[in-house]
């Protein structure tokens, strides 16, 4: 169940994201009616983590990673409370690998951007830029599922663009349990990846 601070922010948002927005989510039927998985998705914005996870609430909460170094004195309890856990960024930070896969065996979703850093405007970046595979890491050892997800108009708040959000059906990976976990994460994150663009070129 969502955090009462979760339950606070999300309320404050619903109104924005539904009203302003006008958020639009598709897919929700496919997500797994229970228990933990991995949801990722593209990234555009820092404030993707809202329009991925409001389709989901009240029932359910999103859990994700922020940089390490948001999490001071005074951000940081805020940030806990509203589901972020902290991360090194660029360090194979193993700590939050084993955070993320915790939660994921608790029931929890674990929200991941492949993609690492937002996309830059005027560059569509495609397979070149080598997703990383921290998603499938987690879905493989944690043994939940892997949900792939788009967004779109995140990255166009100013211009008031309307909010859109598609869920799909989990990847398959049961295929891949006589490897490596090197080899099962690498193929794992090529299956997701492509079903992340397939979602995102239907928005």
């Amino acid at each position: 169940m969502p955090t009462p601070l979760y339950n606070v922010i999300a309320a404050v948002s619903w109104p924005l994201l539904h009203g302003l927005y006008r958020l639009e989510a598709t897919g929700v039927d496919r997500l797994p009616p229970e228990g933990g998985f991995v949801l990722a998705a593209n990234h555009t914005s820092s404030f993707d983590p809202w329009p991925l996870g409001l389709p989901l609430w009240p029932k359910r909460q999103l859990f994700f990673m922020g940089k390490v170094e948001l999490f001071n004195p005074v951000l940081g309890p805020l940030l806990r409370a509203g589901g972020a856990f902290p991360v090194r960024r660029g360090e194979g930070d193993v700590e939050a690998i084993d955070t993320a896969v915790r939660i994921c065996r608790e029931d929890g979703i674990v929200a991941m951007f492949p993609e690492g850093t937002r996309q830059v405007k005027g560059l569509r970046k495609k397979f070149e830029h080598r997703p990383r595979t921290g998603s499938a890491r987690i879905a493989l050892t944690a043994e939940v599922p892997l949900v792939p997800a788009a967004i779109k108009g995140s990255d166009r708040l100013s211009r008031l663009a309307k909010l859109r959000v598609s869920y799909g059906e989990p990847v398959p990976l049961d295929d891949l349990a006589g490897q490596s976990l090197r080899d099962a994460q690498q193929e794992a994150t090529n299956r997701l990846m492509e079903r992340i663009y397939a979602l995102r070129d239907t928005l």
